[in-house]
């Protein structure tokens, strides 16, 4: 499942180690041996985060200004213009340019060229060529002239005019799967801060979007066939709030605004476990036929749906169904975790029965690690939760199944987990997983981080963001920014590029971005802020 065949990934981790300028920044000429230099004192190339595959550094510069304009292609396809318009309202607002999307690729300006005979990019790769007459995005795919976007977003200064240096980046992911999830079950929050994080996570490469609709404390998405899942059962959430749900335009709206920016939502419906607001709302999803009180507290691992019931097997054929028709990506969550109510042999009929649901709506299976534990179906992927300290049998079971044939998205609760606190002074968040500082989250390598699970099984990497303590934009921002970067980084470039002395610096440097855009953050103590 990994993105570039294995003579590309090598040629570009090389390039990393012999060109790479944002690997190992350099010493200035008077800096003593030893010295580290300040954020402040690096070259728009040193400050690329996620750090590129290959920069060379070399020419005339460009100067971005009044006369700047975007040019997509006389005869281009409309996704390439589509590409252009966004990259034209990122780079306006910032610089104060009109900055006109316009035909043709003869003259000075922004290029950007898409050519499918450039095999050597992959399905997301790029390359930017800066000279003095102007910057040319090339790449196979549009997803790969957005990804080259970004990067130029990252050249420019954060206000105003400027110039880009001379040179050429030359980048593709490591890991096809780059993904942030966010939990809006636990505290409900409306599509726009949803649509405001995908924006976040975009600039930085991130291609995945995993939204936790459903748990005990409330369903957050309108299912025709079965109206009260969130008219009743969206109106709760921890603590007694008043909850929310979305209505089906709504998320609709939502998938196809990620979709602009090649963020691919995956939508998680937990099961068989995390269902009180479903039970709660349905008296018939219940063995003994009585609806559950709404739930507000956060203990886990009390609800169950009945496995021996043909009623329960009705309700997830109709929720999935209508949920695949609103999805248009290949994948569906289905939860499996924390089923402590649920008996092992009832766990492993009822994940075939789902799985096999999943199947017929033409999707494929995602799941919790616990799945390895039952008979995971053909194709299905493993998302692992574990810490350092997990058993041998449970790592075990991950490892037999990648071996199967099944990938693994890896997501350890004491590296990945952005609800985390980053330290006993941080309000919001939890600690059973332990602190994760900054430096923490990003020291890990998610290709080596399974024993027997090799990175060719690995399908790339998330960062899940659980809402137990988080009920505002401002905690949700503080505990996500700005470990999720360092995940983004760990998801796209090659592994000779991740060095934490070299990435502090980088992730200084992007404060201004980071308050430009009024983002929340937590100023880890080891990161030099500029």
């Amino acid at each position: 499942m990994r993105l570039l065949p294995r003579a590309l990934a090598t040629l570009l981790v090389l390039g990393a180690v012999g060109a790479c300028l944002s690997c190992a920044p350099a010493r200035g000429d008077d800096a003593r041996p030893g010295e580290r230099r300040p954020a402040a004192a690096l070259t728009p190339y040193e400050r690329l985060l996620p750090a590129p595959a290959s920069v060379r550094a070399e020419g005339a510069a460009y100067s971005f200004g009044a006369g700047t304009v975007i040019r997509t292609g006389r005869r281009a396809p409309e996704e390439v213009r589509q590409v252009g318009e966004l990259l034209a309202e990122q780079l306006r607002g910032p610089s104060g340019l009109p900055l006109p999307v316009v035909d043709g690729q003869d003259g000075d300006g922004i290029r950007l060229l898409l050519d499918e005979g450039a095999r050597d990019l992959g399905a997301e790769g790029y390359r930017l060529r800066t000279t003095a007459s102007g910057i040319t995005l090339t790449a196979r795919t549009p997803a790969g002239l957005f990804h080259a976007g970004q990067t130029l977003r990252q050249l420019l200064p954060v206000r105003g005019t400027g110039r880009v240096p001379g040179g050429t980046v030359t980048d593709a992911p490591r890991f096809a799967y780059r993904g942030a999830m966010v939990d809006v079950a636990r505290h409900y929050f409306p599509v726009e801060q949803v649509k405001r994080y995908v924006d976040q996570l975009a600039q930085y490469k991130i291609n995945k979007l995993h939204l936790h609709l459903t748990d005990d404390q409330g369903w957050r998405l309108a299912i025709d066939s079965w109206p009260r899942l969130a008219q009743y059962g969206g109106a709760s959430e921890v603590g007694g709030g008043p909850g929310g749900y979305w209505t089906k335009e709504q998320y609709r709206d939502l998938v196809a605004y990620a979709a602009a920016r090649y963020v691919e939502v995956i939508p998680e419906i937990d099961m068989p476990g995390h269902v009180n607001a479903a039970q709660a709302s349905y008296a018939e999803l219940n063995c003994d036929g009585r609806a559950r009180e709404r739930y507000t507290g956060v203990k886990v691992g009390f609800s169950s749906l009945c496995v021996g019931k043909e009623r329960t097997y009705e309700f997830i054929d109709e929720v999935l169904g209508e949920l695949a028709e609103l999805t248009p990506g290949p994948y569906l969550h289905i939860g499996g975790d924390e089923a402590h109510s649920t008996p092992a042999a009832d766990y492993a009929a009822f994940m075939d029965r789902a799985q096999a649901i999943v199947a017929r709506h033409g999707k494929t299976v995602v799941a919790w690690h616990q799945l390895a534990h039952a008979r995971p179906a053909p194709g299905a992927v493993l998302q692992y939760w574990g810490t350092d300290k997990t058993g041998a049998a449970e790592k075990a079971a991950v490892a037999t199944a990648a071996k199967a044939g099944h990938p693994v998205i890896v997501s350890p609760a004491d590296r990945a987990y952005l609800d985390m606190k980053y330290d006993k002074t941080t309000k919001p968040g939890l600690a059973w997983a332990g602190y994760v500082p900054v430096r923490r989250a990003y020291s890990w390598n998610p290709g080596s981080y399974l024993s027997g699970v090799p990175e060719s099984a690995v399908l790339g990497v998330e960062a899940p963001l659980w809402t137990e303590t988080i009920a505002t934009r401002a905690d949700w921002e503080l505990m996500a920014f700005p470990r999720v970067l360092g995940l983004a980084e760990l998801g796209w470039s090659p592994a000779a590029a991740l060095d934490w002395d070299a990435y502090r610096l980088r992730l200084a440097a992007q404060s201004p971005r980071l308050a430009a855009q009024d983002t929340t953050y937590f100023r880890a103590p080891e990161v030099p802020w500029e």
